[in-house]
């Protein structure tokens, strides 16, 4: 990276794809950042900036590296792929940590289980620029993109009908509504939500609070 590719970065501000940080400060907050980038679009991760996108500078280069190498092996499970970046600008050195979109979603805080588990995996994606907690859906729904499964003898009944009857007077639909409108378990709701996401039906977004909701495409 080139310290003018640098600065255009810097310039953009923290965003989907980018995020400030003045040093490093705890494992799990930095690999916190680092799965949501894995889980989403990837991003750039910038040390030395300040969230005003001041440039402030690390004070070794080596240590840096160090700790986002400890974080990456210990703190994220499955690690995911990266590329660190060394870059001088004004005197100053920079580390930039560029993490890839990743092919093996989810990835998640280690917690040491060889099997991930749905109610207590902390798994991050990105909304804007923050990384929050991604909800049960957008697991199983990472979950199914990298297994690559395929929905199976779907056809639509009179609970997909409601969601697409709701959309036509609404702009979204949650799986909340839909549990009360239509008097099912929130379980069926969510799975119904899930599934006309996978047939390609339905788009699913993200809150900045975690939550989820569902619009047409």
């Amino acid at each position: 990276m080139t310290p003018k590719q640098l600065l255009k970065l810097i310039k953009q501000g923290e965003g989907i794809n980018i995020e400030f940080k003045q040093k490093f400060s705890e494992y799990k907050k930095i690999a916190k950042e680092i799965i949501a980038f894995a889980n989403t679009r990837g991003g750039y991760l910038i040390f030395g900036i300040t969230d005003k996108g001041k440039i402030y500078g690390v004070q070794s280069e080596k240590s840096i590296a160090e700790l986002i190498k400890e974080t990456l092996s210990n703190y994220c499970e499955p690690v995911p792929k990266f590329k660190l970046n060394y870059v001088e600008l004004f005197n100053k050195e920079i580390v930039v940590l560029q993490v890839k979109e990743s092919e093996n979603k989810p990835h998640r805080i280690q917690d040491f289980k060889n099997k991930l588990d749905l109610n207590n995996a902390q798994v991050f994606i990105r909304v804007k620029d923050k990384s929050v907690l991604a909800s049960k859906e957008m697991i199983k729904l990472m979950q199914a993109g990298t297994q690559k499964l395929k929905l199976k003898n779907y056809s639509i009944g009179k609970n997909e009908k409601f969601v697409f009857e709701y959309l036509k007077e609404n702009d979204f639909i949650t799986s909340k509504q839909l549990t009360k409108f239509v008097n099912i378990s929130s379980r069926r709701a969510s799975r119904t939500l899930i599934n006309l996401v996978r047939a390609n039906l339905l788009s699913i977004h993200t809150k900045e609070n975690g939550e989820n909701y569902f619009t047409e495409l």
